[in-house]
């Protein structure tokens, strides 16, 4: 008798990605500049993203990051981030992470909206993020 397995939503099932995603949006008209306590802002979505879309619509320059950068410093000095310096830019990403981060690199109010297309896999089956490329200092010792 043939032992039959039952699939369902995961990180590795590619049924989870191939179907259309859910709809959210988010976004921020009043990010502090540069140096001040919000610089940054943290997305903590309520499932895994199937891919993430950044629009910068203001004048102040905008970071897209995978790690905490006011604790891991390797973010900002190995430039482990995608840059959007003007009004207008913008970056999609197909990705899966359970969270992203934001930060305004200018010197003023920094504004922005935010899309992703959500799976069903729940946000607690994510791994967290970490490593060269995120928040791993790259350079030689």
């Amino acid at each position: 008798m043939a032992n039959w397995q039952t699939h369902g939503v995961g990180l590795h099932n590619v049924g989870s990605y191939q179907s259309s995603g859910i709809p959210y949006v988010t976004g921020s008209a009043d990010m502090a500049a540069s140096g001040s306590a919000g610089m940054q802002d943290k997305i903590e979505f309520p499932t895994v993203t199937k891919s993430v879309t950044l629009i910068n619509t203001g004048t102040s320059e905008l970071r897209l990051h995978f790690a905490d950068a006011t604790t891991e410093t390797a973010t900002w000095t190995q430039f482990h981030y995608v840059a959007l310096p003007h009004n207008k830019d913008s970056v999609t990403l197909n990705v899966k992470c359970s969270d992203i981060y934001v930060s305004n690199a200018g010197t003023g109010t920094g504004k922005y909206t935010l899309f992703a297309e959500l799976t069903n896999i729940p946000r607690e089956r994510m791994f967290k993020l970490s490593g060269s490329g995120i928040n791993e200092d790259t350079r030689d010792a």
